[in-house]
């Protein structure tokens, strides 16, 4: 494809634009890819690829596999096939290290026939699968608690002569937690899983197989959709040799099963572990999850007083408290988010908006933790998503309170603001 057809000055043509040749987009790219979560870019790595095309630069090897992780760390499934599909016009065949980018990205849109679509087409070319591959196609095939696919490809392992390693043990735990119905047996088995992956062996891959993940900057948790992933580069936050118990006591929260989460703490002790951040933040999810307010409480007062605790172990027994809108829990919810605010933590735009949106759904009182979230954040200027803002401004109109109050309004102009900035885009990336 041509230049942009249009006649412009070379001064004006090179402020207009960002990036000239090859090298230049690569690095565009990757920095679009490299942000953290909470300030994802990712959506503009089509934009910036529409670019290159318009000025007639010719992608490279290296420009895809920068498009397909960024589309991989965004969730977007979309941009991700048709980087490929652009990818292969080029006359360029993706190679392994991409189908598992690739794979990774069905898991983490929760598309598993994409995922085994991907494994039949690396057959068909002669693409060699390594032991990652299978990783990653066991924990996007768990994403969907596709239990019975998952166990072909543990078998698919056994016969390529791979051990199991945590990592599978943590994708077949997160398979029994996605299969629905849950069960009872679905809780013998995450604790099952965790006593076998006691004697897992290396799958023999590691160090060649690791090189391309680390020059992308891809961790293991992220590339096999862990709950981790977004933790594990933080200091003292995950240890790593605790990963099936992440996963495991993770899966406890999300089903609001306290039994099993005491089972599995136990056994946690017992191997001679002691709580990380993450196994904190999840058994306080899980007994908040199920009312237990009191052991939330316990786990929180004993990681503080040994540890210095993240912002988000406030975040998430501040957010917990509020299940119900108890007058407790508020109690507790608010005094919470003021000790955090007095050692000065502050809240991100993740943080703000997962308790805006939970104080949000108050239907009684005076407002006080919602109205004080929102001052938090508004103080240092950063803003909640549009769902967060929305379900605060439906609260404040719920109140009674005159048209015309200074708080009203505010809210009323951010929400007009988000509501244009972030209305439907040209691709949602919900499927392939």
């Amino acid at each position: 494809m041509g230049r942009r057809g249009v006649a412009t000055s070379t001064e004006e043509y090179n402020r207009r634009n960002y990036a000239n040749n090859v090298s230049e987009y690569n690095t565009v790219f990757g920095s679009l890819t490299a942000q953290r979560r909470h300030v994802s870019r990712h959506y503009l790595l089509r934009d910036a690829y529409d670019d290159m095309m318009l000025d007639g630069v010719q992608p490279v090897r290296d420009t895809f596999h920068n498009l397909i992780v960024g589309a991989m760390k965004g969730s977007r499934l979309q941009d991700a096939f048709y980087f490929r599909d652009q990818m292969k016009e080029m006359g360029l065949q993706p190679d392994v290290n991409l189908y598992n980018f690739l794979i990774s990205t069905c898991g983490k849109s929760k598309n598993s026939d994409a995922a085994i679509m991907l494994l039949e087409e690396m057959k068909a070319h002669g693409v060699k699968l390594k032991g990652e591959t299978y990783i990653c196609l066991l924990n996007a095939l768990a994403a969907t608690g596709r239990t019975d696919q998952v166990y072909a490809i543990v078998r698919d392992m056994t016969a390529a002569g791979l051990g199991l390693n945590k990592f599978c043990y943590a994708g077949l735990i997160t398979a029994f937690k996605n299969k629905a119905p849950t069960t009872e047996e679905t809780m013998t088995k995450i604790v099952e899983f965790v006593q076998q992956s006691k004697g897992w062996k290396n799958v023999e891959r590691v160090s060649k197989d690791s090189s391309e993940n680390i020059m992308m900057n891809v961790s293991e948790e992220e590339l096999y959709n862990l709950p981790t992933a977004e933790y594990v580069h933080r200091r003292a936050f995950v240890y790593k040799q605790m990963t099936i118990y992440h996963v495991a006591i993770n899966a406890c929260a999300d089903l609001k099963s306290k039994e099993t989460l005491e089972v599995l703490l136990d056994m946690l002790t017992k191997d001679g572990f002691t709580y990380d951040a993450f196994i904190a933040m999840q058994a306080m999810r899980c007994y908040l999850q199920c009312g237990d307010i009191d052991s939330a409480v316990k786990i929180f007062e004993e990681y503080t007083s040994s540890k210095s605790p993240p912002a988000e172990l406030y975040v998430t027994l501040a957010e917990g408290a509020m299940i119900g809108h108890t007058p407790r829990g508020m109690q507790l919810a608010q005094e919470t988010i003021e000790k955090m605010t007095s050692r000065n933590f502050f809240l991100n735009a993740r943080m703000g908006t997962d308790l805006l949106l939970a104080a949000s759904g108050e239907k009684t009182g005076g407002y006080t933790i919602a109205n004080y979230v929102w001052d938090l954040m508004q103080n240092r200027r950063i803003t909640p998503s549009l769902p967060a803002v929305e379900a605060y401004y439906k609260g404040l109109k719920e109140r009674e309170i005159p048209s015309d109050d200074p708080r009203l309004m505010n809210v009323s102009r951010v929400l007009d603001n988000l509501s244009i900035r972030f209305g439907p885009r040209r691709n949602s990336n919900a499927q392939a």
